[in-house]
C-alpha cells in the first residue's frame, strides 16, 4: 500500500489498474482515474434547436445509457497536456460527428463526490457543423440522437420506460439551454 499526500492528510493508494486507482482517506474509499486531469461534458445545441445526445453500452450498468457527449482529458498517449476545452471539442466530434464553432465554458463540478475525485467541466456548444458520422473511437459504438429541445424530457422518459438508463445530467442540460434562450 502506497501513501500519497492529499489536503494535508495521508491518503493510501489501495490499487492501481490501467484506468483506475482506489484510495483510502481515513474511513473513506474512493476512485480516481489514472493519467487524467479532468473530464468534460458537452451540451451541444444545433441550429434547429435540437439537443445532441449519445447512446452507448455502459459496462458498470450493463445496459444502454443515454447522456451528453463526454470524455476524459489527459488520458490518451500524446494528449497528456491537452487543454480541457480542446478535449471538449475533440470528444464532441469523435462521439457525435459535430464540429463546434462556439464553445462556452459553464462550470466545473464533481462527477460523483462520494465515489470519485473526478471533476467535470461543462461546456455549451453552439454553431455546430456536421462533419462526420460520430460513433466514437475503438469499440464505443455510440448512437447519436438529435432531439428537439422541447421534446427532450418526454423522449428521455420514454427511453427510461423502454429499459435504458438516462444520465440525469441530460435534464440539467435543459436548464442551461433554457437559460440561454430566456
Amino acid at each position: 500500500m502506497e501513501s500519497v499526500q492529499g489536503n494535508h492528510r495521508e491518503v493510501s493508494l489501495l490499487y492501481r489498474g490501467e484506468f483506475l486507482e482506489v484510495f483510502r482517506d481515513a474511513h473513506w474509499e474512493y476512485v480516481g482515474r489514472v493519467g487524467s486531469h479532468g473530464a468534460v461534458m458537452i451540451i451541444p445545441v444545433t441550429a434547429d434547436n435540437e439537443l445532441v445526445l449519445v447512446e452507448e453500452y455502459r459496462y458498470p450498468l450493463q445496459t444502454m445509457t443515454i447522456g451528453l457527449p463526454a470524455g476524459i482529458s489527459g488520458d490518451e498517449p500524446g494528449k497528456e497536456n491537452e487543454k480541457i476545452s480542446q478535449t471538449a471539442i475533440r470528444e464532441l466530434e469523435e462521439e457525435t460527428g459535430y464540429a463546434v464553432h462556439s464553445l462556452e465554458f459553464l462550470f466545473t463540478g464533481p462527477s460523483s463526490p462520494g465515489l470519485t475525485n473526478e471533476m467535470i467541466s461543462f461546456y455549451l456548444a453552439k454553431d455546430l457543423e456536421k462533419v462526420g458520422e460520430g460513433g466514437g473511437v475503438a469499440n464505443e459504438n455510440i448512437t447519436v440522437h438529435t432531439i428537439p429541445i422541447k421534446d427532450v424530457a418526454n423522449w428521455a422518459m420514454e427511453q427510461i420506460k423502454a429499459g435504458k438508463c438516462v444520465d440525469p445530467r441530460v435534464f440539467m442540460a435543459l436548464y442551461f439551454v433554457s437559460c440561454q434562450q430566456g
